[in-house]
């Protein structure tokens, strides 16, 4: 029998088009052999068929290959997915698809060879949406080209789930792909690398909400960040990481811990299976850092940190991630008056300071900047030890007293009764002025309380003291009006002693308003009529002065003392 080449089978048929059925020549079996004999074919071969060859020589850009006909093949070597590792000798497997041309040559395909070979293959896993492995070679209008066996075609829009806005970097690498389209006749393959990656990321979401426990380390990569937390991509699972969670230390803004697109490691603090929502820590993965608080730090201990918050009571410090201390405002400085803590910290600035005390069970450590140099309330009593002397300036008034400066930073309290011995200033603003200098001495010193006692009057002596040799009842003196009061007036004699004259003691005439007989700095003439040395009191009168005078008039001799 013979075979007419007109009937044979050709590789890029339509898929599921029938073969075409074997005509039979009348020819005898001889003419069959003759045929055979006149092309050199071993064995039966048809037009159609893959058949094996050798590569007899490479010419530029052409493939000669021999597959036992009289004649060899040319193939162009584009056909060929490695032109590069083709060497002479080497087999390849070919489509025959004429056994004579016009020219009398054999035709046979390398590509359409490739193409039925992998056909099957390929439609199998275009039907059971399998996956294809395949090779990126180069551009292609409207996407790229891929050799998965034979060549196929990668549109821009399937290149990756987000846009590529570099094709070729893709170029070179391997990937795998699903068949979204084929056409056997064109031999037309159109592949999708998106579906194949969110088919996988499905697979490998679905098996992690499977497997996904409370407690587990999972790694994964921040796809999103905002103000309360950090959303993390754990495989097809976005968690959540909030803003606490995401270091031990103090976190202002998350940005300043991860950046889009970073990997972290993070463990799952919940899982809700059912709604599919995941809570995940990143400090978490890191020890506590109060747990072993006792085994790094000690009071005592000098420690360097970072000022992260100012409050009005003080600053807070962070000696290390999730350790903050606290230096309270009065524990910046031994003397300076620190009104606000932002006179003396700026927020990130570096500070040395010493660990007051560690409570661990509240997480709170006291720091102190004062301790790290010497105390000046320790030796304040040596260099002014009481009974000392000396003249400062008046560094505020109050109603209860002067503040004196003792030193630089230290200042201490002339109170209202250690100013005079008559112990009448009620108004020491009235006497005193900001800035103006006096002559003090040193009372006392309360260096637990720090607190300096300084007075005035006990740089005289007390008058009170020889009260009696001075003045005696019946005495009559001169003194300055210093203040009125409706039952009288406060009067003071020339040694600083101050008297009552009451408002009866003014006139023999009953008086209303003692405005109307006397002002502040009149200056008259009285008579002593009492003296309380152990209350301080002494009683005198115009009236009883005036009587007496009126009676020396008389011829009466009058005793008289000034002062």
């Amino acid at each position: 029998m013979k075979k007419e080449k007109g009937d044979v089978r050709i590789g890029n048929e339509e898929e599921g088009e029938s073969k075409k059925a074997d005509e039979q020549n009348s020819g005898s079996s001889e003419s069959f052999g003759r045929l055979v004999e006149d092309y050199g074919l071993v064995g039966w071969v048809r037009e159609g068929e893959i058949v094996k060859g050798k590569i007899v020589s490479l010419t530029g850009d052409e493939v000669l290959v021999d597959i036992g006909c009289k004649s060899e093949g040319v193939i162009p070597i584009r056909e060929f997915s490695n032109p590069d590792e083709l060497e002479v000798g080497q087999e390849v497997e070919v489509l025959l698809e004429k056994l004579e041309d016009v020219d009398g040559n054999i035709v046979i395909s390398k590509e359409k060879a490739n193409f039925l070979l992998k056909w099957d293959e390929i439609k199998n896993a275009y039907e059971r949406n399998e996956t294809i492995e395949g090779k990126v070679v180069g551009f292609i209008r409207g996407g790229l080209g891929v050799d998965i066996g034979v060549k196929a075609f990668l549109p821009a829009s399937q290149v990756d789930v987000q846009p590529v806005s570099d094709l070729g970097s893709l170029v070179g690498k391997t990937f795998k792909f699903k068949v979204v389209k084929l056409n056997r006749k064109r031999r037309n393959i159109v592949l999708s690398r998106k579906q194949a990656i969110l088919e996988e990321r499905e697979n490998k979401r679905q098996e992690l909400i499977d497997t996904l426990e409370e407690g587990m380390i999972v790694r994964g990569v921040v796809k999103n960040i905002t103000n309360f937390g950090v959303f993390v991509d754990i495989g097809g699972i976005d968690g959540l990481v909030y803003v606490t969670d995401l270091s031990w230390g103090r976190v202002d803004n998350p940005k300043d811990i991860v950046s889009i697109g970073d990997e972290v490691d993070v463990k799952v603090l919940s899982f809700d299976r059912e709604k599919v929502r995941v809570s995940l820590g990143m400090k978490q993965i890191e020890p506590h850092p109060w747990e072993s608080i006792e085994d790094r730090y000690k009071v005592g201990d000098v420690v360097k940190g970072k000022v992260v918050s100012i409050v009005d009571y003080g600053a807070f410090v962070e000696i290390e991630k999730g350790i903050e201390g606290l230096i309270h405002i009065s524990e910046i400085s031994w003397t300076q008056r620190i009104k606000h803590t932002s006179e003396y910290f700026k927020v990130g600035e570096e500070v040395e300071a010493m660990i007051l005390s560690i409570d661990k069970e509240n997480e709170r450590i006291s720091l102190g900047i004062k301790q790290l140099t010497p105390n000046p309330w320790e030796s304040l009593e040596e260099r002014f030890p009481p009974g000392k002397k000396f003249k400062s300036r008046i560094r505020s008034i109050t109603d209860f007293g002067l503040f004196v400066e003792v030193e630089e930073g230290i200042d201490g309290l002339v109170h209202i009764s250690d100013i005079s011995w008559s112990g009448r200033v009620e108004s020491p603003q009235e006497s005193f002025k900001v800035g103006q200098d006096i002559e003090v001495v040193v009372l006392s010193i309360d260096k637990a309380n720090q607190r300096v006692s300084l007075g005035m009057k006990q740089l005289v002596n007390d008058p009170w003291v020889n009260i009696e040799d001075l003045y005696k009842v019946g005495d009559d003196v001169e003194g300055e009006i210093v203040k009125m009061a409706s039952f009288g007036a406060i009067v003071r004699l020339p040694e600083g002693i101050e008297g009552l004259l009451h408002i009866s003691e003014i006139d023999e005439k009953h008086i209303d308003e003692i405005g109307k007989m006397l002002k502040v700095g009149d200056k008259k003439m009285m008579k002593i009529i009492s003296i309380s040395p152990k209350e301080r009191r002494m009683g005198l009168s115009i009236r009883e002065y005036k009587r007496a005078e009126r009676s020396a008039s008389k011829g009466g001799k009058n005793k008289r003392r000034e002062k």
